[in-house]
């Protein structure tokens, strides 16, 4: 009877109830939010899912994100490993090939001026980067969390492991993939808040056809161009154009499909998982994490309104030719920010199509932010 007595006893103290922390039972209710919003709401739910599944697990059990120098056995948790491809920047490079070779291009290259409006979106990591340079942190450190202001993980993630910021990758990236996956909730009042409901009914003409030459010239183009004035951006800035040569060039189909659908889907569960398990209660819950949350949401924000009140500029110089809602899609969430505008702008006025208008800006806020990125490392000297 007392073998059996201590074998219960043994196997009831094993159990989670046991070892969990109130934080971690925090966490758990906020994996479980979170994958409410994506399952319930749909708001993006092939990020949000893996992210908050990565979430509940590291809380459940810590063990899965254990190094092997800590490790009893000396074998690493599986979620370790798939965060070592976080860490060496491996993953958000293959995400934004897949990026590349999924999304048109065509509404850039139609409307030049698109760029305008992606440049002014990255006001908001500017933002972030004095924000976090004033609450303490060190200027690599305050240069990765700024990347947040774009609403964009991969590039969060990329300049945060070259800069060697990886104590604070993890709130990092969940902070910046979460408020990708929000944006349907966070940029709408702001959009509302800086335009008027006259200005969300104007309709924009029809984008001029793109030719096939022109489709594949300017992701070659655009790598020469900038990889020469920026090579640091080449991880990031070369994936996405050549998954868009792979897209546009019509010779390799085998190899869009598989960037575009497997790769990716690949990548993204892997690296959502990843980013979620970084969230356990003691490395989450603390006032530095909190603080990067904060900023980061203050970043992205700035960003929205830049994009949207240089809109506004734009739609007085050019006399009501340019809706200023697609300046919100200037933020690097392709393609959930321009979806964003054409909801807006439908709201006000239904007939109105926004959404490839808007898709000019999205990009350009894609490219845009890994140059933001490239010119940080350039300025710490860091290849």
């Amino acid at each position: 009877m007392e073998y059996i007595g201590t074998t219960l006893s043994n196997l009831l103290h094993q159990t989670a109830f046991f070892n969990l922390t109130w934080g971690n039972y925090v966490m758990i209710a906020v994996a479980c939010f979170f994958l409410y919003l994506a399952i319930r709401h749909g708001f993006e739910p092939l990020l949000l899912t893996p992210i908050a599944f990565g979430m509940l697990l590291v809380n459940i059990y810590p063990e899965i994100m254990v190094t092997p120098e800590d490790a009893a056995n000396g074998v690493g948790g599986l979620l370790h490993y798939f965060y070592i491809l976080d860490e060496w920047a491996i993953l958000p490079s293959l995400i934004f090939l897949g990026v590349g070779a999924s999304t048109d291009f065509g509404p850039l290259i139609s409307n030049p001026k698109s760029f305008l409006l992606g440049a002014a979106a990255q006001f908001g990591i500017f933002t972030a980067y004095f924000g976090a340079i004033l609450m303490g942190f060190n200027d690599k450190a305050a240069a990765a969390i700024s990347i947040i202001g774009g609403a964009d993980g991969p590039t969060s993630i990329f300049l945060a492991s070259k800069l060697g910021q990886t104590a604070i990758l993890g709130p990092i990236a969940v902070a910046a993939y979460s408020y990708m996956s929000l944006v349907p909730i966070i940029q709408p009042p702001i959009m509302k808040l800086l335009t008027k409901e006259s200005w969300r009914k104007i309709k924009m003409t029809q984008l001029r056809p793109v030719s096939k030459l022109e489709k594949i010239l300017f992701p070659v183009i655009v790598t020469i161009v900038v990889g020469m004035i920026l090579p640091t951006t080449v991880p990031l800035v070369g994936m996405l154009m050549l998954g868009n040569l792979f897209r546009e060039s019509g010779v390799v189909r085998q190899l869009t499909d598989t960037a575009s659908n497997a790769l990716m889907y690949i990548v993204v569960i892997l690296l959502g998982t990843s980013v979620g398990a970084t969230t356990s209660a003691e490395a989450f819950l603390n006032v530095q994490t909190l603080g990067i949350v904060v900023l980061g949401l203050i970043a992205f924000m700035f960003g929205t309104a830049a994009g949207v009140l240089f809109g506004d500029l734009m739609m007085v110089l050019t006399k009501g030719k340019i809706n200023p809602l697609i300046g919100s899609a200037g933020v690097s969430a392709v393609p959930m920010a321009a979806r964003v505008s054409q909801k807006v702008g439908a709201e006000a006025d239904p007939t109105n199509f926004l959404l490839m208008h808007a898709m000019g800006p999205n990009v350009a806020g894609v490219i845009g932010t890994a140059v933001a990125a490239g010119t940080f490392m350039a300025i710490f000297g860091v290849f």
